[in-house]
């Protein structure tokens, strides 16, 4: 079966005053129908590698790869419109934190509702009956009350569900989620990856689960990409993630706190030149 996401030797750079920076230095891999977890620490390149892969990196960015297609469309050669229909459509995206995600202004129901017919030719009707449908398929006990509140009016929690419904109305065939659960409290957390893991299931799509917690992904994914400094420095199973062998990623592991130990203070990590190379 052919990959859904190929991505080989990616690079994205931001030239500024002082020099160019290279945020994303040659990544590369693929993904079918799974889950694959991307993990590292703030400023490892996980979200630009997302970001550049949605096409929503800043124009002043500089982006380069061998190979950056989506079920054999190039996305980097791709016209400019084709390209935005193919987001939201066929490649959506969920952000950290849904108050900085939607519009303020806008009721939940009138965005998700934008957001299908932007992409489809649907009614209104029919448009409004499949937007309560999916605010219930994320676990919303009453989609009629939510679908007509304002993102202030609602939870954290279920303003991330809203907005994982407003992503998923169109029926994408990949999902990139970037740290959905991390202004999210744990039992909270807990639903919105049940809500995940299942539309994943069932649905046949393809998942980037971007996150800095290592417990999360290695017992949510099916695979994990370890990145540092713009690079990947490791790749293994989510089930061997214990037992990585990359120092950096070693260290990351040693870093988490344990419920049966004692340590004070917690370790830091002591970064070796040659992992940036």
């Amino acid at each position: 079966m052919s990959a859904l996401l190929e991505v080989k030797d990616l690079r994205v750079s931001f030239p500024t005053r002082t020099g160019v920076i290279e945020a994303v230095r040659g990544v590369s891999f693929s993904l079918g129908k799974e889950r694959l977890g991307i993990v590292g620490e703030s400023g490892s390149g996980k979200s630009q590698t997302g970001r550049a892969i949605m096409g929503l990196t800043p124009e002043h960015a500089e982006i380069s790869a061998k190979k950056l297609a989506f079920s054999g469309i190039d996305l980097l050669r791709v016209p400019a419109r084709e390209r935005r229909t193919l987001r939201g459509k066929r490649i959506a995206m969920v952000l950290q934190d849904p108050k900085y995600s939607l519009d303020p202004v806008m009721t939940i129901g009138r965005q998700i509702v934008e957001t299908l017919r932007t992409h489809e030719r649907v009614g209104k009707a029919e448009a409004r009956k499949r937007a309560l449908d999916m605010l219930q398929a994320v676990q919303i006990r009453d989609p009629e009350r939510v679908y007509k509140l304002y993102p202030h009016e609602v939870s954290g929690g279920m303003g991330q569900r809203a907005m994982i419904a407003m992503m998923l109305i169109a029926g994408p065939e990949l999902l990139i989620a970037d740290e959905p659960t991390s202004a999210l409290d744990v039992t909270v957390q807990l639903e919105v990856l049940g809500i995940l893991d299942r539309l994943v299931r069932d649905r046949g799509m393809g998942l980037i689960f971007i996150s800095h917690d290592l417990r999360l992904v290695s017992s949510f994914c099916d695979r994990v990409i370890v990145m540092y400094a713009g690079r990947i420095v490791e790749e293994l199973p989510a089930t061997e993630l214990a037992n990585a062998q990359h120092p950096y990623t070693r260290g990351l592991l040693n870093c988490m706190p344990q419920i049966d130990a004692d340590r004070h203070p917690l370790p830091v990590l002591d970064r070796k030149p040659e992992w940036a190379l």
